[in-house]
């Protein structure tokens, strides 16, 4: 079932935008220019586990890791009205296939995903400075078994979710090929929908090239005719969002966390009035409210004999309103035709005590179905390191004036 609604929202991810893609723009039909791309990255993993400190039947770190990605993209020319606004904005599908060196115990994953970038700025008449995100989902790994794998404690899925986010020189070496270098973080992670989750993270170099089809400019990336752009009229907007997911939960006992063997919804809304300072950024507050219903899950403590058989653990839920939350969030959110990428720091002001208090961050990618409506993929966890849940909604932006992007 799991695997199921993962692969659905995948398919989401991947088809909702483009089938969107005629329409989303409300401008005159733009230039084109197709992309396809090969990358390599060697990566460091980060140990934020055992089984990646040595706890393995290496008996030696997992620290390095290397991938090879193959993408399509299409970018807007430099030179219409929303490649100049949304810096040569472009967009596209990419696989990957990892290796962390390790095959039996965590397997090699490969990666399907969405990405999107732009140019931040130009360094030289051939040269820019690029941002870009990938978002999408990851398989073929080797999960966490009592029996069969028991050593690793940070995978506890075969399907997981794949973020990345780089920055990137492109340098344009000719007509048609061009060279990027830069760096890149990623995150694995199954979103607490399984037990265990301690994911894995990566951060290293990426080297690549792109080449562009049809280009006839030699100096595509150059040539920038300025124009006069549409004046851009700064307001509010009114984002209402609505989510649910699920998750799995860990009970602290004597140091070691034990998962408890239901599946528990959370749902939730989000509502943000954001200030629009340009086409490409907003910011504001946000009220959100969650129902989490493995909030303040407990169990007994059970004292076992030695040699004893452990007799097991049960689980009980707590009272409807040490389950909820209202929390309130700053949020900034960057802009893009298609997609916005949006992140919030907040804190819960009502709560009960226990694991429901406290400081929460979000992470979400927005895709756009109209110029009021959208798709929220999103990642909840607090204090900067403990995952909450997924949130898997619609929303509602009310009062949006930018008619250039929906």
């Amino acid at each position: 079932m799991i695997k199921r609604i993962l692969w659905g929202i995948a398919t989401l991810l991947l088809f909702i935008p483009f089938c969107a893609a005629q329409d989303s723009l409300d401008v005159k039909r733009v230039e084109l220019l197709h992309r396809i791309s090969a990358e390599g990255r060697p990566e460091y993993i980060f140990p934020t586990n055992q089984f990646l400190r040595g706890d393995n039947d290496k008996r030696m770190p997992l620290d390095f890791a290397a991938s090879g990605h193959l993408r399509y993209s299409f970018q807007y020319s430099p030179n219409s009205l929303v490649g100049y606004i949304y810096g040569a904005s472009y967009q596209g599908i990419g696989l990957a296939y990892y290796t962390f060196l390790d095959k039996k115990e965590i397997g090699n994953p490969y990666a399907f995903y969405l990405f999107q970038g732009a140019t931040l700025a130009r360094l030289a008449p051939n040269l820019t400075f690029d941002l870009e995100w990938n978002f999408g989902l990851s398989g073929g790994w080797e999960v966490y078994n009592p029996y069969t794998n028991p050593n690793n404690g940070g995978v506890g899925s075969k399907f997981n979710a794949y973020l990345n986010l780089g920055i990137s020189l492109n340098w344009a070496l000719s007509r048609h090929l061009s060279m990027t270098t830069g760096l890149s973080l990623s995150h694995f992670s199954n979103g607490n929908t399984k037990y265990p989750n301690a994911g894995v993270n990566t951060g290293g170099a990426r080297l690549g090239f792109i080449y562009y089809v049809g280009r006839n400019n030699p100096s595509y990336n150059s040539e920038r005719t300025f124009m006069q752009t549409p004046s851009f009229l700064k307001h509010v907007s009114y984002d209402l969002l609505l989510f649910g997911a699920w998750r799995r939960r860990g009970v602290e006992i004597d140091e070691k966390l034990i998962g408890a063997k239901s599946i528990y919804p959370v749902c939730g809304f989000n509502f943000a009035p954001m200030f629009n300072f340009c086409y490409r950024f907003r910011a504001g507050l946000s009220l959100d409210g969650v129902w989490d219903a493995s909030g303040n899950v407990y169990t007994e403590d059970y004292i076992i004999a030695i040699g004893d058989e452990d007799p097991g653990y049960t689980f009980y839920d707590a009272p409807f309103r040490k389950q909820v939350t209202l929390g309130l969030s700053v949020r900034a959110e960057y802009v893009m035709p298609f997609f916005s990428i949006n992140i919030g720091i907040g804190n819960n002001f009502i709560y009960s005590r226990g694991d429901m208090r406290g400081f929460y961050q979000t992470l979400a990618l927005k895709i756009a179905l109209t110029r009021f409506s959208y798709l929220n993929i999103g990642y909840s966890l607090h204090d900067f390191q403990i995952p909450n849940s997924l949130m898997l909604g619609i929303g509602f932006r009310f009062n949006n004036k930018n008619r250039l992007v929906k």
